[in-house]
């Protein structure tokens, strides 16, 4: 069954709200141009009062190597989620330290085969704009489908809402996807009947 990653959580509030609901991960954004930034007190503040088995995810762009493994041990973050321009050295030596999930920005084939040059990564495959991030717009999903049988395991993002997740899950089978302004009423704000809606569509594989 697909995981749901629920990104952007600034309260606790919400954080409970997507956890009661099933999600599997949380998404913590540390890129301070960032609407949905937090701050790291918070976030830990955050991901030890949800339980155990819910995966928590730093967010970060173009970040200091030092400074993201200060933040994974403040925080207590289980993976971090790199939007910037790493490096695959980059990304490998972080690697050594914490999950890496590496965002790739898709409006082309080359787009998802640069992705092949790194390695102990969990790829993730969102919508290119001009702004780090994500842009609440989706990509074409043919250009994955060319690449399905290289790609084991990898998420999904960019512009997904309860009414095209489960078409999304039927035709790339990711591992999970990755949600943010989709499922909000504002900006870092979780809307509860839309959070519902989505993991029950991402879960069932399900349009509404």
């Amino acid at each position: 069954m697909v995981r749901v990653k629920i990104c952007g959580i600034t309260n606790l509030d919400d954080a409970i709200m997507v956890v009661e609901e099933g999600a599997d991960a949380l998404g913590f954004v540390f890129f301070r141009e960032s609407r949905r930034y937090i701050e790291p007190g918070l976030a830990g503040d955050i991901s030890r009062a949800v339980p155990p088995l819910v995966c928590k995810v730093g967010v970060f762009v173009n970040e200091k190597e030092e400074n993201i493994l200060r933040i994974v041990n403040m925080v207590g973050l289980d993976a971090v989620q790199l939007h910037g321009d790493e490096s695959p050295e980059f990304c490998a030596r972080l690697a050594e330290h914490v999950k890496v999930i590496k965002a790739f920005r898709v409006s082309k084939e080359e787009d998802v085969e640069a992705s092949f040059k790194y390695t102990n990564i969990l790829p993730l495959f969102d919508t290119r704009s001009s702004q780090y991030g994500g842009s609440g717009m989706t990509f074409d999903w043919r250009i994955l489908c060319r690449y399905r049988e290289k790609l084991r395991y990898f998420v999904l993002s960019g512009g997904l809402t309860p009414a095209n997740v489960g078409e999304a899950i039927r035709m790339l089978s990711p591992y999970a996807v990755d949600v943010s302004t989709g499922v909000e009423s504002s900006p870092g704000k979780k809307d509860k009947c839309k959070v519902e809606a989505f993991i029950r569509c991402a879960k069932e594989g399900v349009r509404l």
